[in-house]
């Protein structure tokens, strides 16, 4: 199981940050857009928000990968109707490549391999 972390800005207003948020509710989620979600091995994902700043939790298994998941999306003409649509509300973060939306983010911690060190 892989775990990958991403963040994203959305434009700094709030009519368009309910507007995005509004889209992304159960009830108004394109169902093409899930499948090509879970038909690339993701079996998890979330979305956090802070002021205008997004956060994604992505859950895939082992085969995953972000190359492989963007050569999917960009032969799937829904996926790239619904980029298009959600490009109206994101904005890249300052040091994203140019065109690059998510950018993934480094872990610097984890709990699991932390070693408490004797400090005696």
């Amino acid at each position: 199981m892989k775990r990958i972390c991403m963040a994203l800005d959305l434009v700094d207003d709030a009519d368009l940050i309910a507007e995005y948020e509004n889209y992304h509710q159960p009830k108004n989620s394109w169902s093409e857009i899930t499948d090509s979600i879970q038909q690339a091995g993701i079996t998890d994902m979330n979305i956090y928000r802070t002021g205008n700043r997004l956060f994604m939790i992505i859950e895939a298994d082992d085969n995953f990968s972000l190359g492989k998941k963007a050569k999917l999306d960009s032969a799937n003409p829904k996926v790239q109707e619904w980029e298009k649509l959600m490009w109206k509300f994101q904005q890249p973060l300052p040091w994203a490549k140019n065109g690059e939306k998510w950018v993934e983010m480094k872990s610097i911690y984890e709990l699991g391999k932390s070693q408490a060190t004797d400090q005696s």
